[in-house]
Formats: structure tokens, C-alpha cells, sequence
């Protein structure tokens, strides 16, 4: 019994010991993450493989309100209320995955600045595991201003490398992500699906049409992200 015990062990230690790494990195930058400008999983893949990067950090209040409450109702209109994850679409999602049927991922921002920071961008059960707990713990570490913050200066925003928000406005529009109108805030927002695929400075009939959808439904209940304000408060 001993001897299989220890064979056993000598097979499952490098696994554990691995899952043991992975579960500590991201619940010991988390709280340095507070003061530090974090550095995105798709950003390091491109710096090691010599392939450019263009990230130019802005903090929250130097960025666009009217940019704030649109990727916020484009994105994930709960973001302001749970914690960090949306508990009832996360549920929806389980009941079609269980059914057969087609799911969307119920990614909150939060989720997809927890998989920015430590997982993968390939859709995976296992991904989907670690992403929600870890979700949990960022939002309880983090303010949500932070969290957005943070979401706004590592989302990805180009085809070429364009990282954050100062990088996909000034490609884009040559603009500063502080002044931006609704229109190009709106563009900039329904950007991050797809940013190798659209362009906010070329839109598609169908990219200006889902802009203005979300520039209405920023525009409507943008009180809804006041969370990521200055004193609470988006000037919209």
C-alpha cells in the first residue's frame, strides 16, 4: 500500500505543483495590481514572439465618459451591480452548454480582464472553471474602477498590436481617448469583439448600425456606469 501510494504521488506531484503555481500567480498580482499597470496574457505572446506592441497607458479619468458608459452597455450592463460575475447568465449559459444548445460565454468584463491577465482567449470548459472563482476574487481585490480601468488600457484594439484605449483612438481617429464624441466613443466600443476584423475608422453599414444601438442605450442608461465615474458620477 505504501509503495503505490508513493508511486502514485510520484506521478501526480509535478501536475499538483504546477496547478499550485498557476492558482498563486494570480492571487499574488491581484493586489499589486491596485498600483501596478499590469501586463495582458495576449500582449507578453506578442513581445516573445517579436511581434509589436503599442500600449500607451491612460488612467481612468483621463479616458471618455461617454467611452466608459458604452463599453460598459455594450459589454456588460451588470458591471456596476454584481460581483464580477453575472450570476443569472452565467446560469442561462450552464443550461444551454447541458442542453446541447449554443452559448455565448456570459463573459463579464471583469471575467474578460481575468482572462486577459492569467488564461487563455480559446473557449474551453476548463477555461471557463478557473475564470469564474478567479472573476470572484478580482472583484473582491479590486475596485470596479480599477477593474475597468485596468480592462480599458490591456483590451486589445487593433489588428497590430494596438493595446488600451489611448492606442485604439489614436489608430483609429487620431484622437486622445478623452475626446471623444458619441459617435467614435460608440464605434471604439463595439470594436472589441472582432478588432482585427473591424475598423472603427472604415465602420460597415452593420458596425454603424450596432453603434448607434449602443450609443442610444449608453446615452438612455448611462447611469448605470457612474461606477467608474469621478465621485461616482459620469459627466455624459
Amino acid at each position: 500500500m505504501a509503495r503505490r501510494k508513493k508511486t502514485l504521488w510520484r506521478y501526480v506531484r509535478i501536475p499538483l505543483g504546477i496547478l499550485a503555481v498557476l492558482i498563486a500567480i494570480p492571487l499574488v498580482l491581484t493586489p499589486l495590481y491596485l498600483v501596478v499597470q499590469p501586463v495582458s496574457v495576449p500582449m507578453l505572446a506578442r513581445l516573445l514572439t517579436g511581434q509589436t506592441v503599442t500600449r500607451e497607458w491612460r488612467d481612468i479619468d483621463a479616458i471618455s465618459d461617454r467611452l466608459k458608459a458604452s463599453v460598459i452597455l455594450s459589454e456588460d450592463g451588470q458591471f456596476c451591480r454584481h460581483w464580477g460575475v453575472d450570476l443569472a447568465a452565467l446560469k442561462d449559459e450552464v443550461e444551454n452548454y447541458l442542453a446541447g444548445r449554443e452559448t455565448r460565454g456570459a463573459s463579464t468584463l471583469t471575467m474578460q480582464v481575468t482572462r486577459n491577465l492569467f488564461l487563455w482567449n480559446q473557449q474551453s470548459v476548463v477555461r471557463k472553471a478557473l475564470e469564474v472563482p478567479l472573476a470572484f476574487y478580482i472583484d473582491l481585490v479590486l475596485p470596479k474602477k480599477r477593474i475597468m480601468e485596468i480592462y480599458l488600457n490591456i483590451a486589445e484594439w487593433g489588428p497590430a498590436g494596438e493595446f488600451g484605449v489611448a492606442a485604439g483612438s489614436l489608430r483609429a481617429f487620431g484622437r486622445e481617448p478623452q475626446n471623444l464624441d458619441w459617435q467614435t466613443a460608440s464605434l471604439l466600443a463595439v470594436t472589441l469583439p472582432n478588432p482585427v476584423v473591424r475598423n472603427p475608422a472604415r465602420p460597415t453599414a452593420g458596425l454603424l448600425r450596432v453603434a448607434a444601438i449602443v450609443e442610444n442605450r449608453a446615452r438612455q442608461y448611462g447611469e448605470r456606469a457612474n461606477c467608474v465615474g469621478t465621485n461616482g458620477q459620469l459627466a455624459l
